[in-house]
């Protein structure tokens, strides 16, 4: 018999594979997320699905609709125009307090995530830059020295993590979005705190942008 632990871990493993299948749109919006079905695919038993999915609803990825279940919200269209409209703000923030705060090593830190960004563009080497674009983000977040703030937009790239790389793949939004990363670094190694503000809110508008288009084309 399995401990309340062991079954409360059981049901955090499901929710965390049924959350990253949906921001990732392998689990599309409108589908019903069958109770047997699962349990068959995820080798475990009813309750631990039951559990993931009410976490599911409760993160208003889900809803439960009398005598149709479970069926998957996802991210919508509004959903990315709002967290976009934050993280904004939030970066922003974070970028003014980073320019405040930043020490020579990171800036040379940063400064070897654009070179390798620009060296990795030239071989079109897409998932070395993506990689370092979240790399760049992070480091600008945790040299803001704020917690809450790192915390805050951890979680919303977490929740967008498919749609920015899908932004990011296209329409020319790497090659533009590098350049941005060097006016910001830029910024910040001159502690220009309004610059490295105003040139990051306008990364994040130019992303958000690019997203809502390729969205709008595809429909």
């Amino acid at each position: 018999m399995k401990s309340p632990d062991s079954s409360n871990s059981l049901s955090v493993r499901v929710f965390e594979e049924l959350e990253e299948s949906i921001l990732n749109g392998i689990i599309k919006p409108g589908e019903n997320l069958i109770e047997m079905k699962l349990c068959a695919e995820l080798g475990v038993s009813r309750t631990p699905v039951r559990e993931a999915v009410r976490m599911l609803e409760q993160k208003g990825l889900v809803q439960i609709i009398p005598n149709k279940g479970a069926v998957v919200l996802g991210i919508s269209e509004k959903d990315l125009e709002d967290i976009y409209t934050i993280r904004m703000y939030i970066e922003g923030l974070g970028s003014r307090w980073a320019a405040a705060n930043i020490t020579e090593e990171q800036i040379r830190e940063l400064t070897e995530i654009v070179d390798l960004q620009e060296f990795y563009q030239i071989k079109n080497a897409m998932e070395h830059i993506n990689q370092l674009d979240s790399q760049f983000h992070e480091r600008v977040f945790a040299y803001s020295n704020s917690r809450t703030l790192q915390h805050t937009l951890s979680h919303l790239h977490h929740m967008i993590q498919y749609y920015r790389q899908l932004s990011f793949n296209s329409g020319g939004r790497a090659e533009k979005a590098i350049k941005e990363h060097r006016q910001i670094l830029l910024a910040l190694a001159d502690h220009d705190q309004d610059a490295a503000e105003k040139l990051t809110i306008e990364h994040v508008v130019h992303a958000k942008e690019n997203l809502l288009h390729i969205i709008r084309t595809h429909k």
